[in-house]
């Protein structure tokens, strides 16, 4: 017999998750507004967030085999927290994504480029599951928080894709994944198009110091450095 949670169960469960999403989800405002220098000039166009419904946690569960339990949810689920950033350039998810994995204090669990590989039906999107400090009086642990990076085109896209087709059986699959493929491939030369009027998401390469010492005059002595 299988072994449900129940309500206090979850919420108690949850909300370290629910702690680590909105300690990113503070960072990705930072980076927001300060990536680029620019006030008028930021990478995200807007960000959705969800924690996973008590239901949809269980049945995810019971469809990989385990018993739905507290120990088992922390144990084999990873997208517990989730975050979606939409962006407007592919630059710019790059940019935050670097961004993202420069900061110390956070653990990269988990990285597809769906990208620069597409799923076969035209599937294109940057995921990240990266494991968030969350302290409390007894320590610190680390919580993961699912992150999808999409531009407009891309969610545009995965949105009319989940409409159609999510956890339904279709006769017409084959043809379906085919006619998809082909709306994708349309979409990204779309966003080709805006993209070579993109002169924001380009991040300069830091510059080199200077040399602290300058030549000495009148001396055959080498500077040793």
């Amino acid at each position: 017999m299988r072994s449900f949670m129940n309500d206090e169960e979850y919420y108690n469960f949850v909300r370290p998750y629910a702690d680590a999403m909105q300690m990113l989800l503070t960072r990705l405002d930072v980076l927001n507004h300060n990536l680029y220098g620019k006030s008028d000039s930021r990478p995200i166009h807007y960000i959705q967030n969800r924690i996973k419904k008590k239901k949809s946690l269980e049945e995810k569960l019971i469809r990989r085999g385990k018993e739905p339990t507290v120990d088992n949810a922390k144990d084999y689920l990873q997208d517990i927290a989730g975050v979606r950033i939409i962006c407007y350039f592919v630059d710019d998810i790059y940019n935050l994504a670097k961004s993202l994995k420069r900061q110390a204090d956070l653990i990269v669990i988990r990285e597809q480029d769906y990208i620069k590989a597409p799923k076969p039906n035209g599937y294109r999107s940057y995921h990240l599951i990266v494991g968030v400090p969350v302290y409390c009086m007894d320590g610190m642990e680390y919580f993961p928080v699912e992150v999808q990076l999409r531009t407009l085109s891309m969610d545009f896209w995965a949105s009319m894709e989940h409409r159609i087709s999510y956890k339904k059986e279709r006769a017409d699959k084959e043809e379906l994944t085919t006619e998809l493929l082909g709306y994708a491939n349309q979409l990204q030369e779309i966003e080709k198009s805006f993209e070579s009027h993109n002169e924001i998401g380009k991040l300069k390469e830091p510059e080199k110091p200077e040399k602290e010492l300058a030549e000495p005059e009148n001396t055959d002595s080498p500077i040793i450095s």
